[in-house]
């Protein structure tokens, strides 16, 4: 006997998750997790920061509806603030002149707070960097931290608070439709008119047991560490600081520092590990640039981010397969978007336009259709 609802979304990351709870207001919801709990291969991996400044147009206009959001959630929605300040430094050498001139110049078309600092005033911010290393650095100072933890879980309480369901240890097996979708998984049959598809990076592996064209996802593989800083050290007021070329980033981390290669190596859908080439191209390069060596790690792990070819995300319907709604290709994007993400996803797939203070943005749901790709869907 299929458990009914009106919605079923297959993942139960981010995506899934605030997806989930935005249709959960008025529709009977039931999301479907693969591993024994949600967000274990990339929603919980994620060293998140909120900026404005990150991504394509289309990205960063998601992000910009999202932060009322984040600054002032819903009742109950979390005991502890979603973000708080951090400041963000995308630092250059001399000879990134060219990549820092056109970071001032991308963020200032979004932020007018986006400035170039240099010399004593980079000294201040960040006293451990290298002498010399750094010629400039475009400084973003409204850039947050964000709790993905407090955040993904928000989500999945208020979606029960909802009344709607989530279903883990429930790998789907198979997809059938008949007018009704059927999706069979390691916990049961369940049955609705619209299944949306939020697998992150097995979300192509889902549209092929549901007989829809890939989008071209591909997966790619991101590292990360924390290290332990010398005695005396202090890190914790410490913006994070971003490589202007992204080929290492650093931020502080529960007193440590958490570094990545910024790595973006293609991988097939995994529980992703980290290699052991990767963290040492990012101690060397983050060593490049510190006035101190790489101390312990303390911890490491890696995650993947998947992305169609234009990095923007995919929301929308199947041309060719009715009922079946594409959210994936978040990237390095879905924790700072997802309010705003979800709000899109949940009108959509509702039949409704998009939410009008995101169309207000200059965002048409064209940009984000799966029609909008080379591959029929």
């Amino acid at each position: 006997m299929a458990e009914t609802a009106d919605f079923i979304v297959i993942g139960a990351g981010i995506a899934g998750a605030s997806a989930a709870y935005e249709l959960a207001s008025d529709s009977r919801v039931i999301v479907l997790e693969r591993e024994s709990q949600p967000g274990y291969h990339t929603t919980g991996r994620s060293a998140a920061l909120f900026t404005e400044t990150y991504g394509n147009r289309a990205i960063r206009a998601i992000t910009g509806a999202s932060r009322a959001f984040f600054e002032t959630p819903p009742r109950g929605f979390s005991e502890h603030p979603l973000l708080t300040p951090r400041g963000t430094l995308l630092i250059g050498r001399a000879d990134q002149e060219a990549s820092l001139a056109l970071a001032l110049a991308e963020g200032q078309r979004t932020l007018d707070a986006v400035s170039m600092i240099g010399g004593d005033e980079l000294a201040a911010k960040v006293p451990f960097l290298k002498p010399g290393y750094a010629k400039a650095a475009v400084w973003e100072p409204d850039a947050r931290d964000m709790d993905v933890h407090a955040i993904h879980q928000g989500f999945l309480k208020g979606l029960r608070a909802r009344g709607g369901k989530v279903v883990t240890d429930a790998e789907v097996m198979g997809l059938a439709v008949d007018g009704d979708w059927w999706v069979e998984t390691r916990a049961g049959i369940f049955k609705a008119p619209v299944v949306i598809n939020a697998a992150g990076a097995w979300a192509d592996v889902v549209a092929h047991m549901a007989g829809a064209k890939a989008v071209g996802l591909v997966p790619k593989r991101r590292t990360a560490f924390t290290f332990d800083v010398p005695a005396g050290v202090a890190v914790e007021k410490v913006p994070a600081v971003i490589d202007v070329d992204e080929t290492w980033y650093i931020k502080p981390e529960a007193g440590r520092l958490l570094g990545s290669p910024a790595d973006e190596t293609p991988s097939e859908p995994c529980d992703a590990q980290p290699e052991e080439l990767d963290l040492a191209i990012a101690v060397d390069r983050i060593e490049q640039a510190l006035a101190f060596g790489v101390g312990r790690l303390h911890s490491k792990w890696a995650g993947l981010r998947s992305f169609v070819a234009d990095k923007s995300m995919v929301a929308g319907f199947a041309k060719k397969t009715p009922g079946f709604f594409w959210l994936a290709g978040q990237g390095g994007y879905g924790i700072q978007t997802s309010p705003g993400m979800a709000r899109i996803a949940a009108d959509l797939a509702r039949g409704r336009s998009l939410p009008q203070d995101i169309a207000d943005r200059g965002l048409d749901a064209a940009d984000l259709s799966p029609n909008r790709l080379s591959l029929e869907v």
